[in-house]
């Protein structure tokens, strides 16, 4: 499969560089690091959450996990994580469970965790279970300007 149709159409619009990187099919995010050779802490993983108002997306680094309790803090939300089937329906041209990490691409709110902020280099996942993508962190940061920003994560 590669990189979604939307998030490849994301990163035209946005005048982004970028180069795909190839591995193992993995099934989480740290096996993903770890089969692309790359640090965990420089690979975005999407978190998605979901109340009564709708759904967040919250990018935080793969070497960690989301607190609850602290990003509801910071939205002033009651959130849980969002069901398979929800992804699915959001997501629909990445594979099951390949959250990407750009929400305003699929029109989703999103927030983004200080601790993947100042990277070099920061991948993803772009659709699939074994394709990374690869761009410059302070493209990373232009593209997550807009979304809210605060500390949520805690490291594994």
């Amino acid at each position: 499969m590669g990189i979604a149709i939307t998030m490849e159409e994301f990163l035209a619009e946005q005048h982004v560089r970028y180069d795909l990187l190839r591995h193992a099919p993995t099934a989480t995010s740290m096996r993903t690091a770890e089969a692309g050779h790359i640090p965990g802490d420089a690979l975005a993983k999407g978190v998605v959450l979901k109340d009564e108002i709708g759904y967040l997306l919250a990018i935080l680094p793969a070497t960690h996990h989301v607190r609850l309790d602290a990003l509801e803090a910071q939205t002033h939300r009651h959130l849980q994580i969002a069901a398979e089937q929800d992804m699915a329906r959001l997501f629909p041209d990445c594979a099951r469970g390949a959250v990407p990490v750009f929400g305003s691409a699929y029109g989703l709110d999103t927030i983004v965790d200080d601790s993947i902020a100042g990277r070099p280099d920061v991948y993803f996942e772009g659709g699939d279970h074994e394709t990374l993508v690869h761009m410059d962190g302070n493209d990373f940061q232009r593209l997550t300007a807009q979304a809210a920003h605060g500390r949520f994560s805690e490291h594994d």
